[in-house]
């Protein structure tokens, strides 16, 4: 059986699972799940295409995975908690699980951008949050939640994906990412 993954076949997924607004950023991310394709179980793999304009996902951190951004093509701006670097083809860049210094990218450029994303697949122990809006994800299938604890409802969070935190490299959703 071949081991290589035509990227033809493996499906584009766009756009994010986040409640309104805070979906609107993201909404022409373009994402291929190449660990997925691959059965892998262990870590996930995305290809991810940001054009200009488009954010990776919201500005955020995870409990428990890792995540490691290397970009392909074109370039992005890497903001967090210290500031913002601009990364270039060949520059990447990783985020230690547990560690809360929010992260996300930005396309600020006028060309796409491609990037690979790798992260753990620690999704039933994983949580999070997004430092600069009312938004929280839960460990599990649990969904999002305000700051306070208050559900989001599961409607306007993605509806029954699989798993609903949209920055997770190792989700199956339709919105994971950086």
């Amino acid at each position: 059986m071949a081991k290589r993954i035509d990227l033809n076949a493996v499906p584009i997924v766009t756009g994010s699972g986040y409640p309104a607004p805070f979906h609107a950023p993201c909404a022409t991310r373009a994402r291929q799940r190449l660990g997925d394709a691959a059965g892998l179980t262990d870590f996930g793999v995305n290809l991810l295409r940001l054009p200009p304009s488009c954010w990776s996902s919201q500005r955020h951190w995870h409990s428990a995975e890792d995540e490691f951004v290397y970009v392909l093509e074109g370039e992005v701006v890497l903001v967090t908690d210290t500031g913002e670097e601009v990364l270039r083809s060949g520059d990447c860049a990783g985020f230690k699980a547990g560690l809360k210094d929010g992260h996300h990218l930005q396309n600020r450029s006028s060309q796409d951008a491609v990037l690979i994303e790798v992260g753990s697949r620690g999704i039933a122990e994983d949580e999070g949050e997004y430092p600069d809006i009312d938004l929280r994800f839960l460990k599990g299938e649990a969904g999002y939640a305000h700051r306070d604890g208050t559900p989001y409802p599961r409607a306007l969070a993605g509806g029954a994906s699989k798993h609903p935190n949209p920055t997770s490299v190792a989700s199956t959703a339709s919105s994971s990412g950086v």
